[in-house]
């Protein structure tokens, strides 16, 4: 019997699951590298859909002290992502704390009790004031070896409405396709009603997109939040989407059909 490949991650999900990562990676605390390795690992502990650096022991300066016995909480979420607290670890292993000259870091550590991780440790994200892969900051989370955007030209018609009211109409998207989401549609301005969105305080990252900013819907006099988005600065991967503007499936109606 033939498998999907998407079933079958997603079968790994109540795993504890690690990958390589063939790259330098170094964690700074004001200024001062705490974490350089050239051995890395992606972790994922169970339930968690984005894993965390991990590095040995030796590559974290100073040495991580006061080890602390950790034991998973009983229920677990059917998943978690990098916005859940890092301290929520879902298998049993031991917390480590980082002592630096301007603040410990609590538990910014945890190494599994899995024979084939005794040594390694895996890293709270948010801890750190910068990441790096190589020479390039990496911003939002880890990047995922298995993970890939596509960026395509596309002829398909895309209508964007809410409340009846049209927001959109495009024959030209660029179709964002990622990894473990839906497609994406980023329209050009000249296509979307910009008298009706006004610019919200709202901001989101994403590790591989970049920073993005968002807009409220005026209709009939009633604010919808955030019913899109834009990437004003993106990183490489949604060079091609500079500018463009997506709209949030789940707050309109998008319809989306073969233009020819």
């Amino acid at each position: 019997m033939a498998t999907s490949t998407d079933d079958l991650l997603r079968s790994t999900l109540p795993d504890l699951r690690w990958a390589a990562v063939p790259k330098r990676v170094r964690a700074f605390s004001h200024g001062e590298a705490v974490v350089d390795a050239t051995e890395v690992r992606l972790i994922s502990e169970p339930f968690r859909v984005v894993g965390v650096y991990a590095v040995p022991r030796s590559a974290i300066h100073p040495a991580p002290v006061d080890p602390t016995p950790v034991t998973p909480e009983d229920d677990p979420p059917p998943f978690l992502t990098p916005h859940d607290d890092f301290a929520r670890h879902t298998t049993p292993g031991t917390a480590w704390t980082i002592p630096l000259p301007g603040g410990a870091l609590a538990g910014a550590g945890f190494t599994p009790d899995d024979p084939d991780l005794a040594d390694w440790v895996l890293l709270d994200w948010d801890a750190f004031d910068e990441w790096r892969e190589e020479e390039q900051t990496v911003i939002g989370h880890p990047h995922d070896p298995h993970s890939r955007i596509d960026c395509l030209a596309g002829g398909r018609h895309v209508v964007v409405t809410v409340d009846g009211q049209l927001l959109a109409d495009s024959t030209r998207p660029v179709i964002l396709v990622e990894t473990g989401f839906p497609p994406r549609y980023y329209l050009p301005r000249e296509d979307v009603r910009m008298d009706l969105l006004t610019a919200t305080d709202t901001h989101t990252v994403c590790a591989y997109k970049g920073a993005a900013s968002y807009w409220a819907a005026t209709v009939d006099g009633r604010p919808v939040e955030d019913v899109a988005w834009t990437y004003p600065e993106p990183l490489h991967d949604g060079e091609p989407v500079r500018d463009l503007v997506c709209f949030a499936d789940d707050r309109v109606d998008v319809a989306v059909s073969l233009a020819n």
